[in-house]
């Protein structure tokens, strides 16, 4: 008797923090999914990318022909996109365009159900601008023929995720906290592993086709006790808050890019949402897909005592296209040497720059660069890195994006601090013509000016990259043939 193949699923989303995340659970339910991205090579560093129940195909959320071309045979489809930076006052007409182009799509392509994970937040005039619009797609997605499972969340609290490290941050690096008011609202938060849970477990209950669920953890808690949690999980003293009625969502959102890793972009909504009491209205989810739910202190410590993070809020950027080096004068500081290590202990060396690692050398000059770029509104170094040894294509690494990776052979960066141009860093492996155990390291940087500002900040700064590039260089030329030595004592005994 043959048995009918797993469902499949489509996941959009699943460069994000929570998509990322959805794809290993429902794979452990036994479904098969697809993943929709724009840019494919961003999942190839995933654990799960290269399972044979996963398929992941090129496409956009805005581009109906890739859209039916994804939904085809598939029997659900997750739809985990939505603006977190809010730019320009059409960002929520771009949001609502985009869910009825999936709706209309999953109508012709016969999806069965349509799950959106949404926000919690009273309902009315006064809801933010960011609830706002999540209220609109879910309106947006529901003008087709098909169901749609709508699961509102308020603060989801797990390793990577934006709202806890603003908190983590915010609590680690303020003993006294000047805050608007506030930390007073009520709020639901709700650990990210009972999210997964119900977003797999809504696809096997049927009562929850058509329905809004609200989803939250078994607390309701002030941000300000929320805070209370945090520090006690850390191992803190209690944190000394002052509420004031005079910062707004603008100079909230501006405090947090300063003091946390959250661009001030991202932070905005967040702290215009935090005005907001965010509490389920009832039980429904609970009683119809029953779970243990975290309690705060408990999901707090499982999410701080990550050491790899699976995803993170940054994980999501923007890649851009490559730049057109051949436009306008183009500054190269090329510097190369010779490495008596194999191709891939160099490029594990390689691959560690950043994060809590630091730069092999200058570390100073590099926090230093990072402090400046934060003042500006860029995101400077706080960012950090998603794991300590390994690095994927599309990941932040402090104020740098990975664009390009190929294993023991090429790792490229682009600058994503402020800058009056563009800038990127290269670091390519070669072996053609060498002896085994020995290769050469091309550590390039470059940088495009924008105008005569551009030129200047070149000018100023070069001086110090003898320091900087050529100290990184041998630094990272010593950390592979150390490992390189030590493996070969090791390998006799």
């Amino acid at each position: 008797m043959e048995t009918s193949p797993p469902e499949l699923v489509l996941v959009t989303g699943a460069t994000g923090y929570i998509g990322g995340r959805l794809v290993p659970a429902l794979l452990e339910s036994g479904y098969r999914v697809r993943c929709l991205a724009r840019s494919p090579r961003k999942l190839q560093g995933r654990p799960w990318s290269e399972h044979p129940r996963v398929e992941i195909v090129r496409g956009d959320v805005g581009d109906a022909r890739s859209l039916l071309r994804a939904m085809e045979g598939c029997a659900f489809a997750y739809y985990l996109v939505h603006s977190m930076i809010a730019v320009g006052a059409s960002y929520r007409e771009h949001d609502r365009e985009l869910a009825r182009t999936f709706g209309r799509c999953a109508e012709q392509a016969g999806i069965r159900r349509i799950v959106y994970l949404g926000g919690l937040g009273e309902t009315g005039e006064h809801l933010s601008e960011h609830l706002t619009s999540r209220r609109e797609t879910e309106e947006a997605l529901a003008e087709s023929k098909v169901p749609v499972t709508v699961l509102r969340a308020a603060m989801i609290v797990g390793s990577g995720s934006a709202s806890f490290e603003i908190l983590r941050y915010l609590v680690e690096r303020l003993p006294v906290m000047v805050t608007p008011r506030w930390v007073g609202t009520e709020c639901q938060p709700i650990a990210v592993r009972n999210v997964l849970h119900y977003l797999v477990t809504c696809l096997e209950t049927d009562e929850t086709t058509g329905k809004v669920l609200d989803i939250g953890g078994p607390e309701v808690l002030t941000y300000r006790e929320l805070m209370s949690v945090m520090a006690r999980v850390r191992g803190l003293r209690t944190r000394i808050v002052i509420p004031v009625p005079v910062l707004t969502p603008r100079l909230s959102s501006l405090w947090i890019h300063l003091v946390t890793p959250i661009s001030h972009r991202i932070a905005r909504p967040l702290a215009e949402g935090l005005r907001n009491r965010v509490v389920c209205r009832n039980d429904d989810a609970a009683r119809l897909m029953p779970q243990r739910l975290l309690p705060m202190e408990e999901a707090m410590a499982a999410a701080s005592s990550r050491s790899e993070v699976e995803t993170s809020w940054s994980d999501a950027g923007f890649i851009p296209g490559d730049p057109d080096w051949a436009g306008g004068k183009v500054f190269v500081d090329r510097r190369e040497t010779l490495v008596g290590s194999s191709p891939e202990k160099l490029f594990r060396a390689i691959c560690r720059i950043g994060g809590g690692h630091g730069w092999y050398a200058a570390d100073w000059l590099w926090r230093l660069r990072g402090f400046l770029d934060r003042l500006v509104g860029g995101p400077g170094l706080r960012r950090g890195r998603r794991d300590p040894e390994t690095v994927g294509y599309g990941e932040a690494l402090d104020f740098w994006r990975v664009t390009d990776i190929e294993p023991a052979r090429k790792l490229e960066l682009r600058a994503e601090m402020k800058l009056p141009g563009e800038a990127e860093l290269t670091f390519e492996i070669e072996t053609d013509g060498l002896e085994p155990g020995t290769c050469h390291l091309v550590q390039t940087a470059r940088f495009r000016p924008r105008g005569v500002l551009g030129l200047l900040y070149w000018y100023l700064v070069a001086p110090l990259h003898g320091i900087v590039f050529k100290g990184m260089l041998g630094g990272i030329r010593r950390t592979a043939e150390a490992e390189m030595a030590a493996a070969s004592v090791a390998r006799p005994a």
